[in-house]
């Protein structure tokens, strides 16, 4: 990816919490950055138990934080990537923005300029998800 104006272009998906797959309805609970240019990953989460439990009163709480925070364990690498650990960040993003049919689900891909990946992802988390 390139450079321009002194920003780099990075990726993100959100990660939506699809309680009842059967019935399609989701919650945005997060979201996951890449920027190839400072070999970045990261996602930031945030679980309204509220909007959840309204979509559905028996969705399992614990498995859904559990969840959002092993994509965030595979975001950091190291020992809480797991089988990802030795990945490069590009390769961590890849597989957790591959389609799954699981409760947590990765949205669509898009793409941005920033001059700062850390800042966009709170940024991203603040309007999309809270």
């Amino acid at each position: 990816m390139t450079r321009h104006n002194g920003r780099d272009v990075f990726e993100y998906a959100l990660l939506r919490v699809v309680p009842r797959i059967e019935r399609g309805e989701q919650i945005n609970a997060g979201v996951v950055v890449y920027c190839q240019a400072r070999s970045y990953v990261a996602a930031r989460v945030h679980l309204d138990e509220a909007r959840l439990l309204a979509l559905d009163p028996t969705a399992d709480v614990a498995g859904v934080r559990a969840a959002l925070h092993a994509v965030e364990g595979v975001c950091a690498g190291g020992e809480r990537a797991g089988q990802a650990a030795c990945d490069d960040a590009g390769r961590r993003f890849r597989w957790l923005i591959a389609p799954r049919s699981t409760v947590v689900q990765p949205g669509p891909v898009h793409t941005g300029l920033t001059a700062d990946p850390e800042s966009e992802s709170a940024r991203l988390l603040d309007l999309l998800v809270k």
